[in-house]
């Protein structure tokens, strides 16, 4: 090593050190002076991890369920480095925190961590930089434009029933079919055609993985599990970002591939737009309709004031994200529904005289929408089975935060609203909300499609964008491809449900669920084969 290189070294980490103390510092005068730590909460486990680690080593919500019976409707206990961290089940503090995006953001070691895989997009960015990306993206997800893409969910969706049914011609049936690997393929392939025009391919039996599948299966593993101790404190510490890691090399490898594609992409329907704007006719009508191209014709639309443009860079920040967004999240969600109905086959039963009820194999949009059964039946899998079971905000000013129901605080003091600080963390608890004994009545456990028949009164007070559940989120910041997902669920549902009968492979008490940023099942026994849903699958015959 050369003598400027040890330099270099040494003043990095006399950088690091010093924002390791600087940090340090204000973290310790944030704990001593928040106003969170009036708040009543369970005891801290630890200086380091706090209260974290016992909640990832418990399924999703579970813990913070049993704080809220203990200590109340609003708590708080402790994140990284015993930093106190809010939590409330008021709906009225929910949708005063959701609805001002601007003084409640996603915290800087969520957006570095996240930003660094999948770049600057809509996900990560944050005020007017969101606003503009948003209002670029808006029309894209509008009803009328996935109405044009459910011809692919149908589509992919009989692809996967012919892949599976491939899998039971080999080991008869009932077959043993891992579901989420399946459901995981026929998702990528959708979000490829429906977001790109890619064909990904996933499903075909005799594919070889093409490279950008590659590039993205390295960027999604970089987001899974428990933090490490090293990306962790690069994070925190940027100097330290400065020195390459094995993680952060196979990231920027992968993003090169995603970049030099995505440019690639970009490149090519920019051309298509200007000749279609020059009157030619493109061969492919699918060129038209998906979701990157939308992005770009609305992006160079010449009724655009400049300062609303996106750059390439900020529409090259899309692709990772529509992969990321658009991919895993549908994919378990229908998993978890396929889990639920082995758990109910009456319901299962339900539904699928319901979907033979359409003299159809290839539903609209507006056919899945008529079916009032399969609504409820993804109604009731979004809200026990949330795909993404929480979120967290940072307050980024001094607030104070309206309560529907007071607290009385560590003092013995009641409180009506909520003090914060700027920096204080507040945890977003979309499943608890969604499964609240409070909010939906005793049974709020229970897959139960036919409450939706009739919602208690107190739901209509969650602050949600859809169907009176946190799922999607609410205010600005709600999920823009809330539809796209939906509409996607049920085209899949709809043609899976008609062809299979499902049974639960594994006892049920086998069955945990991961705690990730999405919920992905697991099999206890089996648990170095990572995720996985195995069930027993047979065709339906219709009598």
């Amino acid at each position: 090593m050369t003598v400027t290189a040890v330099n270099v070294l040494i003043s990095l980490g006399v950088a690091a050190l010093a924002v390791a103390v600087w940090k340090a510092i204000v973290m310790v005068i944030q704990i001593a002076t928040s106003p969170l730590r009036n708040i009543p909460g369970p005891p801290n486990s630890n200086w380091v991890y706090g209260n974290l680690k016992e909640i990832f080593a418990t399924e999703n919500s579970v813990l913070h369920e049993g704080w809220v019976a203990k200590y109340g409707n609003t708590i708080k206990y402790k994140g990284w480095l015993s930093r106190n961290r809010l939590f409330t089940v008021d709906t009225r503090a929910l949708n005063y925190i959701l609805s001002h995006s601007n003084e409640y953001q996603k915290p800087a070691l969520a957006r570095y961590n996240l930003g660094e895989v999948l770049g600057e997009g809509l996900l990560i960015v944050e005020g007017e930089q969101h606003r503009q990306q948003r209002r670029i993206m808006n029309p894209a997800f509008g009803p009328a434009q996935i109405r044009e893409l459910t011809e692919i969910f149908v589509e992919k969706a009989q692809k996967l029933c012919l892949f599976w049914r491939n899998e039971i011609s080999k080991s008869g049936e009932p077959a043993r079919i891992d579901v989420l690997n399946g459901l995981s393929k026929m998702t990528l392939d959708v979000i490829g055609l429906a977001g790109f025009n890619y064909e990904f391919d996933s499903l075909n039996i005799d594919g070889k993985p093409n490279e950008l599948n590659q590039a993205f299966s390295v960027m999604f593993r970089s987001l899974e599990g428990f933090a490490i101790v090293f990306p962790l404190l690069k994070a925190l510490i940027p100097p330290l970002r400065l020195i390459p890691d094995g993680r952060s090399r196979r990231i920027a490898k992968a993003r090169k591939v995603m970049r030099r594609m995505g440019m690639e992409l970009i490149t090519k329907k920019k051309a298509e737009i200007l000749r279609a704007a020059a009157g030619e006719k493109e061969k492919d009508n699918l060129q038209s309709r998906d979701l990157l191209t939308l992005l770009i014709k609305a992006n160079l639309a010449t009724d655009l004031p400049e300062s609303h443009r996106l750059s390439d860079e900020d529409v090259l920040a899309q692709v990772p994200t529509f992969l990321v967004a658009g991919h895993e999240t549908t994919s378990n969600a229908t998993a978890w529904c396929l889990y639920a109905l082995t758990q109910a086959p009456e319901v299962q039963q339900k539904l699928r005289e319901e979907l033979w009820s359409i003299p159809t194999e290839n539903p609209s949009m507006d056919e899945l929408n008529e079916l009032p059964y399969l609504e409820a039946v993804v109604r009731e899998t979004m809200r026990v089975h949330a795909p993404v079971p929480s979120t967290i905000r940072v307050a980024m000013t001094d607030d104070v935060i309206p309560l529907d129901t007071p607290f009385v605080d560590v003092h013995g003091q009641v409180q009506d609203s909520i003090r914060v600080k700027k920096g204080d963390p507040i945890f977003i608890p979309i499943l608890v909300i969604n499964r609240s004994k409070a909010l939906w009545g005793e049974d709020a456990f229970e897959f139960k499609p036919e409450r939706w028949e009739s919602v208690p009164d107190a739901v209509q007070h969650i602050p949600g964008v859809w169907a009176n559940q946190m799922s999607f989120l609410g205010g600005p910041r709600a999920c823009i491809g809330y539809r796209f997902s939906l509409i996607e669920m049920k085209a899949l549902i709809f043609a899976l449900v008609r062809a299979f009968e499902f049974e639960l492979a594994v006892p049920p008490e086998e069955i945990m669920k991961k705690s990730t940023a999405v919920q992905r099942p697991l099999v206890r026994s089996e648990m170095d084969k990572g995720c996985q849903l195995p069930l027993l699958i047979k065709p339906y015959h219709t009598v």
